[in-house]
């Protein structure tokens, strides 16, 4: 019989963050690797039909992923920018998200964000449990109007799917 998947999505108004529980299918080896390796972050990072084509990556404290998303016309709309603070390696990294334009330099008319991302091993599957972070309410709730949740649900089901061609 198959394990339910867990998918908790919570928004808490009072101290400003989203905090997404979701489980995966595979060990925390390879689910750490999805979440850190930008071959693979590309094939599930966007909500389909969309796609993420990463520009640079540096998986390091200090280091950065630039990227953006790409349109199903093949245009590239959205670029964003993670500079990464903390990473124990298999367990949690943090980092500082924000949209930026194609240069790398941050759009401060948009919400920036910090996300704390913590991968716990559970029999067959891993959790991962993400924190985001804003400075200011509005920002949030911006974010929450953008589509963060439907967006970010249909890459987690994207993941799934990637995880499950690795498992044939």
């Amino acid at each position: 019989m198959k394990k339910a998947i867990l998918f908790d999505f919570r928004v808490d108004k009072e101290n400003k963050q989203i905090k997404v529980k979701r489980s995966f299918e595979g060990p925390l080896p390879l689910i750490w690797q999805a979440w850190t390796d930008a071959e693979i972050l590309d094939q599930w990072w966007a909500p389909h039909p969309w796609k993420a084509k990463t520009i640079n990556m540096d998986f390091r404290e200090g280091g950065q992923w630039f990227y953006t998303m790409v349109s199903p016309e093949g245009v590239d709309t959205h670029w964003c920018l993670v500079n990464f603070r903390t990473i124990v390696d298999r367990k949690s990294f943090t980092s500082d998200d924000s949209f930026c334009n194609q240069k790398g330099e941050i759009i401060r008319e948009f919400p920036s964000s910090q996300w704390k991302t913590v991968f716990t091993d559970s029999e067959n599957e891993t959790v991962v449990d993400v924190t985001l972070s804003f400075e200011k309410l509005e920002d949030l709730e911006k974010i929450v109007q953008m589509g963060f949740k439907e967006g970010f649900t249909l890459g987690m089901e994207q993941l799934d799917e990637w995880l499950h061609q690795q498992n044939k």
